[in-house]
């Protein structure tokens, strides 16, 4: 099988996507799930499986757990894809975490040493704030600068800022639990159509994950990187690197700076790209890469069904 570039994206999910259950159809259809989880759980000496597909759902909510599951969910639809198919994109991105699987698919980061990243990731993310103590919530139906003014606002003392500009209308915003739950009844003041809290440990991309961005530093400078066989767009910058310390430092700064998402799609969408393609558990990207590149086609890969029908569309 010949592979063969288009200028199309592949783009992979972060936290807040994972679900109990999640990637069991898949398996049940394509050895590479099971594979992918078997290679994570030797990583890290406990059953990333039994987990994803038993639960308790609390255990897979915490960000430790999380981000590991989530990497080995779109690796595995990677590989799917990469078996049942030549086609290969020319650009990747992933949103937040998403973006180190995003890293491990271009060929820039390997498998085993990205499990090892964001195990390291999440476990420094949840010993930088402990549980119950940050929040995150996403405002729906408002404009990025009144979510500034907003959090600006609510502040009084304590962090809270937009952390994640996913699509026009919608913005997550983090911080401090209290300074959270303040912005939350301001941005409904001001107008919002929804405000939901998100079932997250941590808050994510916010100043408050400074210190662990500097000690996930310590870690990413003894991680081999090289650089991406694809265009890969980063979070902070909308941008691509090719050089292993500029991303060593995007993906420093990704974890206590905004996640630019609409941005990055909308970037690709202007180079051409008019097919985007989410690897991963879900359709929570698709759905938000929708409301940004409305001209494109956007597809979601989770089961086998799903497969079907994007390696159809493909053929046409």
């Amino acid at each position: 099988m010949t592979e063969q570039i288009y200028n199309l994206a592949f783009v992979f999910p972060g936290q807040g996507s994972q679900s109990v259950g999640m990637m069991s159809a898949l398996a049940d259809s394509y050895s590479e799930v099971r594979q992918t989880f078997e290679q994570a759980s030797d990583v890290l000496a406990r059953d990333l499986w039994k987990m994803v597909t038993q639960g308790p759902l609390e255990e897979l909510n915490q960000t430790q757990n999380t981000q590991p599951a989530m990497l080995a969910a779109g690796y595995a639809v990677w590989r799917v894809w990469c078996r049942n198919s030549a086609i290969r994109p020319a650009w990747v991105a992933g949103h937040s975490l998403g973006e180190y699987t995003a890293l491990v698919c271009a060929n820039a980061l390997s498998f085993e040493d990205g499990i090892r990243l964001v195990a390291e990731r999440g476990r420094l993310m949840q010993a930088a704030v402990p549980v119950g103590q940050g929040a995150m919530a996403a405002v729906l139906g408002l404009e990025d600068h009144i979510v500034v003014r907003v959090c600006q606002d609510a502040a009084d003392g304590e962090i809270v800022a937009p952390v994640n500009y996913n699509a026009p209308g919608q913005v997550v915003i983090a911080g401090a639990k209290t300074a959270v739950e303040r912005a939350m009844a301001l941005a409904k003041e001001a107008g919002a159509k929804r405000v939901v809290l998100l079932p997250v440990s941590v808050p994510s991309h916010c100043a408050l994950m400074a210190s662990a961005a500097d000690k996930l530093n310590d870690f990413l400078q003894n991680t081999p990187l090289k650089a991406p066989e694809m265009i890969l767009i980063h979070n902070v910058d909308t941008r691509a690197h090719g050089a292993p310390e500029v991303i060593c430092n995007a993906l420093k700064e990704q974890l206590f700076k905004p996640v630019r998402w609409s941005d990055s799609i909308r970037f690709m969408a202007d180079q051409g790209v008019i097919r985007f393609v989410e690897c991963g558990p879900g359709k929570v990207l698709s759905g938000l890469n929708k409301r940004i590149a409305t001209n494109a086609e956007h597809f979601s890969i989770f089961d086998p069904e799903t497969l079907k029908q994007t390696m159809e569309a493909f053929d046409d």
